[in-house]
């Protein structure tokens, strides 16, 4: 069955017919052959009956006269035919009268098939060997006497030979007929294989993309040219793909309201479906041709649609990637559909492998368990989520404004949740730097109008703390309490004068001065006290003598800030501190480098080191106001101040102390700009302080 099933159609075809006529062939050859050869035996048992019946009836007049050679005559002449085995004659005693027989007459013969009176004719097949021969006993007879009787024999072998001989021709007969036929059916097997092969390629073109192959009309005319109609807003004019029968709308008379169930079978009357139409074969070419042109069509349009689609799809993805917020989107089932490149980098997973995962593959037990029950309530209430969260990081902590909005489907059921978080950490930063802004701005304000009020009875206190000075005598309690009026007094006036620098309410005299100078004018004024407390102070200036545009005594407090907060980091130990300047032509900054051996800044502290009345010292020992005072001058020169603790590695500090106090210590850092192309010292430059680090004020 493998092997018919594996066979082409034609080949299948041939062997159908042929196998048909053959066993067609086979039965009547079978059924008209034992036909013709009980027929043939038939009528050689009428033809050896009449013969013997005849013969009988010829002897009646011999046998009366005794004429035995007449007899003799009589038998010869019936043995001359070319089946008749042997002829002989018996009177009505059993004596034989006259045979054919030439070697003696064989006396076995004579009782085998006795025949009575009444009977005509008795038939008996006899056995000579390999002979078989019909035995054909007529009585002769006058009246109601019998005289005798003749007995014939035909050859049974001869008449099957015969027989043969008809068989044998009409085998021939058949097998001619067969071959015909076989010819003829596979003619026509042939046409009709072709016809299919042509409708099986036209199949595969279509099956490999080549839906432009047609089979076309068959007598190569169309419904327009046959009606010569002249209708060309007919759909079906100039089509040349598809009959009109199959196009729905056609504008003929006889196309009844033209939808196509309907027009298909009122075109079966028309002319041109009369005169076109082939027959099964032919309508399936031209079903094949429709759907082609529609497959085609549907295909281009479905491309035309993928293409779109494609194109939105890809603005999506581009529009999605690019904004910084993270865009998710989840089904009912909580599993991630689809996210942006800014969600799939925060989870740490690659794009292609977010679809199909939960939060519990992304976030820690904690945070998935929060985003899931915060979906969950969006799907059961269908209200829009509109919240800020924190979110910890390893850099600290991090804010953003999550939006969950439900989405749904055409049935207008909720579909799935489309999440986006925005990171709005800086936005925070900056909320809280602009409240601290507002109120160190509100500060500065109080902060200048109570110094300006409190400057003038500071003046007259310290004014007549001094004059009574000059009128008690030296030593006594009354000197020594002015004594302690006029230092209190001028502490009062320095931290009024601290408040005024903070306020900016100042002014600033700029101008061109020697950088290097600065610093050692600052230098000069501290060093022997420093001395004193053990700490020694180690210049390494630029010796290009930098020249810049700025206020040498508000720059000269600066410096005097600096080196006060390094010494206070280092109490009852002594210690070290290191100041370096460097000129960078190239970037048009100077720098001032001072670091100390102290005990350093907890890295907590350092953002606030800047802030106003911010102190890491006991109190007492300081305002809070030095690095507040000189963050503003350095900003007010265009330049910045940064702070880092531990001093780095690469900074080299060159002094070693056997005695152990060298701490992680601090370094400052300030850059200050060379250009002075304004007046006022306000160079239009960035001046944010990226405050790196921290003081120790």
């Amino acid at each position: 069955m493998r092997l018919i099933s594996t066979l082409k159609f034609r080949t299948k075809l041939n062997l159908g017919i042929i196998s048909i006529l053959v066993v067609m062939a086979v039965l009547l050859l079978t059924l008209v052959g034992n036909m013709s050869a009980k027929s043939l035996i038939s009528e050689n048992k009428k033809r050896g009956s009449t013969l013997a019946e005849s013969l009988a009836a010829r002897a009646v007049e011999p046998m009366l006269a005794q004429d035995f050679l007449r007899l003799k005559n009589m038998v010869d002449e019936q043995s001359a035919v070319a089946d008749v085995v042997y002829v002989f004659i018996q009177n009505k005693r059993g004596n034989v009268l006259a045979h054919t027989f030439q070697k003696g007459f064989p006396m076995d013969l004579l009782p085998v098939n006795p025949v009575g009176d009444g009977t005509r004719v008795r038939i008996q097949l006899l056995a000579d060997g390999n002979e078989r021969i019909y035995d054909f006993a007529s009585p002769v007879s006058v009246g109601p006497d019998r005289l005798g009787t003749v007995r014939v024999g035909l050859s049974k072998t001869r008449i099957n030979a015969s027989v043969h001989r008809q068989l044998t021709t009409m085998a021939g007969l058949f097998a001619g007929a067969l071959f015909l036929s076989m010819v003829l059916g596979t003619l026509f097997a042939r046409q009709v294989a072709h016809r299919l092969a042509d409708l099986r390629e036209h199949a595969e073109d279509m099956l490999m993309g080549n839906l432009d192959t047609q089979s076309g009309p068959s007598d190569g005319t169309h419904c327009w040219e046959k009606m010569q109609c002249g209708l060309k807003s007919c759909p079906a004019y100039g089509d040349t793909r598809r009959r009109c029968w199959y196009i729905a709308g056609t504008l003929c008379p006889e196309c009844g309201d033209g939808k196509l169930g309907n027009k298909q079978s009122s075109c079966r009357k028309c002319r041109v479906y009369k005169e076109s139409a082939g027959d099964e074969l032919q309508d399936l070419a031209e079903t094949f041709d429709v759907m082609a042109l529609s497959l085609k069509t549907h295909i281009e349009e479905l491309r035309s649609a993928e293409r779109s689609l494609r194109d939105q799809q890809r603005l999506m993805r581009t529009i999605l990637d690019a904004t910084p917020d993270r865009v998710s989107l989840v089904d009912t089932t909580m599993r991630y559909q689809g996210a942006n490149r800014s969600f799939a980098e925060s989870v740490g997973w690659e794009l292609r492998e977010i679809q199909g995962r939960t939060d519990f593959d992304f976030f820690d037990e904690q945070v998935a368990e929060e985003r899931h029950m915060a979906a969950r309530d969006i799907l059961e209430s269908g209200r829009r989520l509109d919240t800020q969260v924190m979110v910890p990081d390893e850099d600290g902590e991090r804010w953003f404004h999550v939006v969950c909005i439900p989405v749904y489907d055409e049935d207008g059921r909720i579909a799935g949740l489309l999440r986006t978080d925005r990171d709005i950490t800086d936005l925070k930063d900056f909320e809280q730097q602009l409240i601290q802004a507002q109120k160190m701005e509100s500060l500065g304000m109080l902060a200048g109008g109570v110094a300006h009020e409190i400057n003038t009875p500071l003046g007259i206190i310290l004014g007549y703390s001094q004059l009574l000075q000059e009128d008690v005598e030296e030593g006594s309690q009354i000197f020594q309490d002015l004594v302690v009026i006029e230092k209190q007094t001028k502490v009062c006036k320095k931290i009024v004068s601290d408040l005024l620098g903070f306020s900016r309410q100042n002014d600033s005299t700029k101008r061109e001065m020697c950088f290097n100078n600065s610093v050692m004018e600052a230098v000069s004024l501290v060093r022997h006290t420093f001395q004193l407390d053990r700490v020694e102070i180690v210049t390494e200036l630029d010796d290009r003598f930098p020249v810049i545009w700025g206020d040498p005594e508000k720059l000269k407090q600066v410096w005097i800030n600096l080196l006060n907060n390094s010494r206070d980091a280092m109490p009852r130990k002594g210690g070290a501190i290191v100041i370096r300047t460097r000129l960078d032509t190239p970037a048009g900054i100077v720098s001032l480098w001072v670091a100390d051996s102290g005990e350093g800044i907890p890295a907590e502290k350092l953002g606030n080191i800047f802030d106003p009345f911010y102190s890491t010292k006991p109190v007492g020992r300081g305002t809070g106001l030095g690095l507040s005072v000189s963050f503003g001058i350095i900003e007010d020169h265009g330049g910045q101040i940064m702070a880092t603790s531990p001093v780095p590695e690469d900074f080299e500090f060159p002094l070693e102390d056997e005695k152990g106090n060298f701490g992680p210590g601090t370094l400052f850092q300030v850059d200050l700009p060379l250009d002075h192309a304004s007046d006022d010292g306000a160079a239009s430059r960035d001046s944010s302080s990226e405050v790196g680090a921290s003081d120790e004020t």
